[in-house]
């Protein structure tokens, strides 16, 4: 209170803040997914290219899924990959394939149907996902009405680098996102998913907010032998810049997020009944039940859900195939489970633990098991130092996520995945608590109380095991002042400095243990 403003003659209480400002500690984990999504429209408005934040899947249905009509109707179909069986003249080498009538026949997708944000969103969920921001690009494209050619990449000419670069840059005026995810950048190019990462990682280094989660063309199908060529494309394409805020996992995971009530016949041949009739109703081998159910089917007297169930009991080679389309529509990117493995680490560990050593909740396969000897070129890389971290099948265990590192694996500031969020963490968490002192008289008075400020901040942190060190002293230091961190010119200019060191934990990733055998001693 101003004395000069006391004038009436009373008593006055002057109130004093009994403790100064503190650090509010940031969210560590919130994804920001960009890509394509069924729809994006909520009462009348478009959220076409509008960062939109959701706390869970419910909001994101409600959002950007198609309404679901009320029962006894059938569920709509969120996403809908197309399959074709193409006959082939010997036993296919790659790809997924049956045996019907003595013939070979390739299943393969239609390209331009192929998508992958729904499904990754469900796997962020089913792996503990909170908060997260969706960028829709756009809905679907149209179908080609082709398969793509057995043992082929997969491209979707409708998923655009303009697009998906597009909704990137709309981050840039959201600082909550602390991944930047794009499950659908597999499905472009090798040229345009280079760029699209190197943008990425740009904007990562540049806001120093984010880290960008990767997954490698060519972890879908896998060659045993020519795999590493899919290795080498991609540290050749993913630049040199800002290394050290991406991180790669590889292979694709195989997963029950989709189960058979998610397909249908309408998901072979585009849904046309004449192309199915031969393998279910075989000239060779007719099947009358077979055969009412697509009369019915083409009279409009089934729903395709009940078509397909009324199938999956009369015809054997149907449920074989259907069971081949699922398994191929849920071989999925990491990236999305990867988030939510990281949002289940880092709320109940802390962001400074290594999401790794870990599980995947509903992946259930891998389309290749790679060995320690393999993993050894994916871990260390001794021409670029790109790391990827591994998806590994381990007997007794399971399939575990096998390593953390970031993409700039011969740092020894910033080869771990956990050293750079944790970083990230303290610098955002301190930058945002010292806004309130921005304006505030650059003297001994505000120095003191920033440095206590961020001193308890960081002293909670390595309580908490954040920071390593038996002392405190030994866990961080805080400096501000004149003399140690500014320059008379400095305060002149009206710049205040503060300086902060932290040791930050790294995880234990190479556990040596010695034996030495001794003589053997009389009892």
């Amino acid at each position: 209170m101003n004395s000069k403003n006391i004038q009436t003659p009373g008593v006055y209480i002057n109130e004093k803040e009994a403790f100064g400002n503190a650090v509010v500690p940031v969210e560590t984990a919130v994804p920001a997914f960009i890509g394509y999504t069924p729809q994006a429209e909520y009462e009348g408005e478009s959220y076409v290219f509008k960062p939109q934040k959701i706390t869970s899947f419910t909001d994101f249905q409600a959002i950007y899924c198609l309404p679901t009509p009320p029962a006894p109707a059938a569920p709509v179909q969120q996403y809908s990959p197309q399959y074709y069986l193409v006959k082939q003249k010997l036993q296919p080498e790659k790809g997924d394939y049956i045996l019907f009538n003595g013939a070979f026949y390739s299943i393969v997708p239609d390209p331009n149907t192929i998508y992958y944000l729904y499904n990754s969103i469900r796997l962020f969920y089913a792996n503990g996902g909170g908060d997260a921001y969706i960028v829709s690009t756009g809905a679907y494209g149209t179908p080609s009405g082709k398969p793509i050619t057995p043992g082929d990449q997969i491209v979707n000419p409708n998923v655009q680098l303009a697009d998906l670069t597009k909704g990137l840059r709309l981050l840039k005026n959201e600082e909550e996102p602390t991944m930047y995810i794009c499950p659908e950048a597999t499905l472009l190019s090798l040229d345009n998913n280079s760029t699209l990462m190197q943008e990425m990682l740009l904007q990562n280094s540049e806001m120093g907010t984010a880290i960008s989660i990767f997954d490698i063309i060519g972890g879908r199908a896998p060659d045993p032998i020519m795999y590493t060529e899919d290795i080498a494309n991609f540290r050749n394409n993913v630049g040199t810049q800002g290394l050290n805020y991406g991180t790669a996992y590889y292979p694709f995971i195989g997963t029950t997020i989709m189960q058979s009530t998610d397909i249908n016949y309408t998901n072979l041949f585009g849904g046309d009944l004449k192309q199915l009739e031969p393998f279910v109703n075989p000239a060779s081998a007719p099947d009358k039940t077979a055969a009412s159910i697509l009369e019915k089917v083409a009279s409009g007297e089934l729903t395709p859900n009940q078509a397909n169930n009324a199938l999956m009991n009369c015809s054997k080679v149907y449920s074989s195939i259907m069971k081949h389309v699922l398994n191929d529509a849920n071989m999925l990117p990491a990236s999305g489970a990867m988030a939510g493995v990281i949002t289940t680490t880092d709320n109940g560990e802390g962001v400074w633990s290594a999401p790794a050593n870990t599980g995947i909740v509903e992946a259930v396969s891998l389309p290749i098991k790679l060995t320690s000897k393999q993993q050894d070129s994916l871990n260390v890389d001794a021409i670029s130092g790109k790391s990827i971290n591994a998806i590994r099948f381990f007997n007794g265990m399971g399939i575990l996520i096998w390593g953390a590192r970031t993409l700039d694996g011969n740092s020894l500031d910033w080869r771990y995945l956990s050293v750079r969020r944790t970083m990230i963490f303290l610098e955002q968490s301190c930058q945002l608590a010292c806004r309130s002192y921005v304006f505030q008289p650059n003297n001994a008075n505000t120095w003191s109380a920033v440095k206590a400020m961020i001193g308890s901040f960081l002293n909670d942190i390595w309580k908490q095991g954040g920071l390593q060190g038996a002392t405190a002293a030994d866990a961080y230091q805080v400096e501000c002042g004149l003399g140690s961190t500014m320059t008379a010119e400095d305060i002149l200019n009206g710049i205040m400095k503060v300086t902060v060191k932290v040791a930050v934990v790294r995880p234990a990733e190479f556990i040596v243990l010695t034996f030495v055998q001794e003589m053997a001693k009389s009892s």
